[in-house]
């Protein structure tokens, strides 16, 4: 089998996709700045799994990985919810992102290699709110504009950056990710802790359309990359039955709680002041498109939200 190659593999994802990738019998290297000291808790399959070491700011990476690797799957970049967004930590985000590829660029182009394809992380924050002039009616598509905000230009700036990879005879594939629900952290994670005293937090009017995606339908869109050589280009990572806030918070509190909770609405005002200008992605209403990734072949195991909640609840 093939042996993979992923930045950020220490993350949410990247665990999950360790794991799946380990029990289809491929071999995976994780590539992290703490090299064998950043281990995950993946178990099974150890002598499958190695680690190896990269220096993003000093731009050095382990030679010895890229030579190693068949595919390279890139999904390193500073949590975008996991912080403020103070001038400093919007630079660390957009700079993690930029950075880290220009070293992936860098290192294919000058250490001999056999990969043959890589497949990037993006984001649907490329897109904009519901009401902006590119959204056509079955939800926003790959061919979109970025919008001009931080996170659209970020998108942009992210995506431009991996690009080059093409140009050295390597499949790229790139996948927008929507909101991943994960028992292990993210969005989920949020959403789960009002319901610990029993009350439902609906964001906002609750109105706005989100654009989710079951982890497992995430890494296995992942692996379905590596294993199509058809893929090629940029693909929405969302499933394709997208919800309104106040419709995953209530099936949520239904599935934990039953009827025993108490809804409530966070004013926007409040969202704002507790938030800042993250606060504005939080609020917004994207409705995201999966209609590409299907016409390619990839079928959902968790296309609606009951389904997905089931599983993870």
């Amino acid at each position: 089998m093939a042996t993979i190659l992923i930045t950020g593999g220490t993350g949410t994802v990247g665990r999950r996709l360790t794991t799946l990738l380990l029990e289809k019998g491929y071999s995976v290297i994780v590539m992290g700045r703490g090299g064998a000291s950043n281990r995950t808790s993946v178990t099974k399959n150890q002598a499958k799994l190695s680690y190896a070491k990269w220096d993003i700011d000093a731009q050095t990476i382990d030679e010895s990985a890229i030579k190693a690797a068949d595919y390279i799957i890139h999904l390193a970049g500073a949590g975008v919810a996991d912080q403020r967004w103070s001038a400093e930590r919007k630079k660390e985000i957009a700079n993690s992102r930029i950075n880290s590829c220009a070293l992936i660029v860098k290192a294919l182009s000058s250490i001999p290699n056999q990969v043959k394809a890589v497949v990037s992380a993006s984001a649907i924050g490329w897109y904009g709110p519901d009401e902006s002039a590119d959204l056509p009616s079955h939800g926003f598509t790959e061919e979109a504009n970025p919008f001009p905000d931080f996170l659209g230009n970020t998108c942009k700036s992210w995506e431009e950056s991996i690009a080059p990879v093409a140009s050295l005879g390597k499949r790229l594939v790139i996948l927008r990710t929507g909101i991943v629900l994960s028992n292990a952290g993210g969005a989920l994670v949020e959403f789960k802790k009002p319901l610990l005293f029993k009350t439902a937090a609906i964001l906002g009017s609750g109105n706005q359309m989100i654009s989710w995606i079951h982890e497992d339908d995430l890494c296995n869109q992942y692996i379905y990359a590596i294993e199509n050589e058809n893929m090629n280009g940029v693909y929405n990572a969302v499933a394709p039955n997208p919800v309104s806030n106040k419709t995953l918070t209530i099936a949520l509190a239904k599935k934990l709680s039953g009827s025993f909770y108490i809804p409530f609405y966070v004013p926007a005002f409040v969202l704002k002041i507790v938030l800042g200008e993250m606060s504005i992605e939080v609020l917004k209403s994207a409705t995201v498109s999966s209609n590409k990734i299907m016409q390619a072949g990839y079928n959902f195991q968790y296309p609606t939200i009951d389904a997905a909640l089931e599983q993870l609840c």
